[in-house]
């Protein structure tokens, strides 16, 4: 786990490798064990390491190797490289380290690009060839590792964090109105390729994008998960049973394939379903002093802040080394300001300053930990999803959309400022054309769908990354295994509606947990104190939007920032989220990010 960055050039000049390090160096906490720069004419690479697997410094990166004619840089985790590379042996490939990086370095010289299709991990890369000055990236199935990309005619620059970007310079940071209507209607996310900025671009995830010399690129998409019953063959005519069995066999071989490491590994332990089976099933293959961490805070506005009688339960029953992390209210504001800074793209979620502050905890004890994050969106686990139960497939947008946008393209006139509105409704465009798509059955299995490519990569998996990796954590996603994925595609919808959602996980997992656990009402990182904006919160979102900075920028309608600052709570989302907190947290990004 890592952070990667380059640069490529097309106009015949050399690679500006001191932009390549100011990128690298933005990024010294993704990897603080180690960097490493590497130039050839037009290309350059950079990379800082975090040492998980083979701690040596063979597996030092920028990666070279002479014989091959190739250089690399890579962030992520092969999983399954031990059987890669005794297949590459066989081939007649020799190795100098015990490191996964020379493993996809001799993957990519034996099967090219469609190497990607082998890995079972997660990952994102960059290959430069140095006979013919081709560069390849590439970017695992779910999109858990980032990759951002920026250019011009002249050059492209790539890095693992937007920031990174940005302190390379020479980057546009105008807003992009359409990503802003994304922003401010699509739950609070921007889909796809694009950023809040115009000048920044994501790789898409299971893309394998070439780069050649004079700037012509190809994007190739090696994954798509089908959400039909027919997908799998060999599971058609299953029982519930027979599914529950497949479910728990698929997630035991998920979670035993996170195990590899050279340090310890821990676990996320919020006391929920998704985590305690993941501990549940660690006990079950015989790890041994498996440390887990969970996080609370003091009650506010009525609310509970932690889930500590849960967490407690499962250590117990497991026996884990258990670290109850309780964050006192003096450290909360300055905690979500060192959130925001950490975020590669603003993020409304309120639990982005647990994971933030649970992240910095953890990493005094342990360089890994599994998480279980992904398992509401794979198993349908969240409110909006039950409402589609039934609905025909032509009427899921409407369904899906009254459920789940913050609000419809035209309440936008009125909140945003006049010059930033857009006359098409690009977020619901955009939302209807995923789900017309081909290969989804019924309208739950297209929103699904849809929640798997596009609401997981760019919500929950991206909130992990940032907030574990500004403490030199990495996280690892059970949940997302590519194979679990598919075959929750496959599972019959009704299955994984049952109980209230994510039916077939509860049911796998009685065998394994208390039913305290696998009967709970569900429950979400609790911030209370950001949950109700009040206080010094109050202030801080205050300032920002009353800020030179945002005055000049002139995103919103100044009317209506000032009537939400005068009544915090009374504008809510269709799914809660203080409008207020919406506002402000974008402003706190930009500023924080010096745009």
């Amino acid at each position: 786990m890592c952070g990667l960055s380059g640069e490529m050039r097309f106009d015949g000049r050399a690679a500006d490798i001191g932009a390549v390090g100011r990128m690298t160096d933005a990024m010294h906490d993704r990897g603080p064990d180690g960097s490493g720069l590497w130039s050839q004419g037009p290309v350059a690479l950079g990379h800082r390491r975090l040492k998980i697997i083979d701690l040596s410094d063979k597996a030092a990166q920028p990666m070279v190797d002479g014989s091959l004619g190739l250089a690399a840089v890579f962030n992520g985790c092969l999983y399954n490289y031990r059987e890669l590379r005794e297949d590459l042996r066989a081939d007649g490939y020799r190795f100098f380290s015990d490191s996964d990086t020379e493993v996809l370095v001799k993957a990519f010289h034996r099967w090219g690009a469609g190497c990607v299709e082998r890995f079972k991990g997660m990952f994102a890369f960059a290959v430069v060839d140095q006979a013919t000055g081709r560069l390849t990236l590439g970017r695992d199935r779910l999109g858990i590792k980032p990759l951002y990309v920026s250019g011009d005619g002249a050059r492209l620059r790539f890095a693992s964090t937007l920031p990174a970007l940005l302190a390379g310079g020479g980057v546009r940071t105008d807003i992009d109105p359409v990503a802003l209507h994304h922003y401010m209607t699509f739950h609070s996310l921007v889909p796809a390729e694009r950023t809040i900025l115009s000048g920044v671009r994501r790789l898409p995830p299971a893309t394998v994008r070439t780069v050649e010399p004079d700037g012509t690129t190809a994007d190739h998409r090696y994954w798509r998960p089908e959400f039909t019953r027919s997908a799998l063959p060999e599971y058609a005519g299953l029982g519930p049973d027979e599914w529950r069995e497949a479910v728990l066999d698929r997630l035991r071989a998920a979670v035993r394939r996170r195990m590899v490491a050279d340090v310890p590994v821990g676990v996320l332990l919020s006391g929920g379903l998704d985590s305690s089976v993941i501990v549940a099933l660690l006990a079950e293959q015989g790890q041994e002093d498996l440390s887990t961490f969970s996080i609370g805070f003091h009650p506010a506005g009525g609310e509970p802040g932690d889930e500590f009688r849960y967490s407690d339960l499962v250590a117990e029953r497991f026996g884990t080394d258990h670290h109850r992390i309780l964050i006192e209210d003096t450290r909360l504001l300055s905690g979500l300001e060192d959130a925001v800074r950490a975020m590669s793209e603003p993020m409304v979620s309120h639990d982005c300053v647990a994971f933030h502050l649970l992240s910095a905890e953890v990493a005094r004890h342990v360089k890994v930990v599994q998480s279980g994050q992904g398992a509401d969106e794979v198993f349908a686990g969240y409110s909006w999803f039950p409402p589609l139960a039934g609905v025909a497939r032509q009427d899921a947008f409407a369904t899906y959309a009254g459920e789940f946008f913050d609000r419809p393209h035209e309440a936008l006139a009125g909140i945003v400022a006049p010059e930033y509105l857009i006359g098409d409704d690009a977020s619901g465009d955009f939302v209807r054309r995923h789900l017309a798509g081909p290969g989804a059955d019924t309208a739950l299995d297209a929103v699904l769908r849809l929640e798997t490519e596009v609401m997981l990569v760019d919500d929950p998996v991206k909130r992990v990354d940032n907030m574990t990796m500004a403490h030199g954590l990495e996280a690892r996603t059970p949940f997302l295994d590519h194979e679990l994925v598919e075959l929750a595609a496959a599972c019959p919808p009704e299955l994984k509606l049952a109980s209230g959602g994510k039916g077939v996980l509860k049911e796998a997992s009685r065998a394994l947990l208390p039913a305290e656990i696998v009967d709970r009402p569900k429950g979400y990182f609790p911030v209370p104190a950001i949950r109700h904006i009040d206080g010094p919160f109050l202030d801080l979102v205050r300032d920002a939007l009353t800020a030179p900075a945002a005055r000049s920028r002139g995103l919103f309608d100044k009317a209506y920032v000032d009537e939400v600052l005068e009544s915090p709570g009374g504008h809510r989302t269709t799914t809660g989220v203080d409008v207020l907190w919406q506002l402000g947290l974008l402003e706190l990004w930009l500023q924080a990010q010096g745009v």
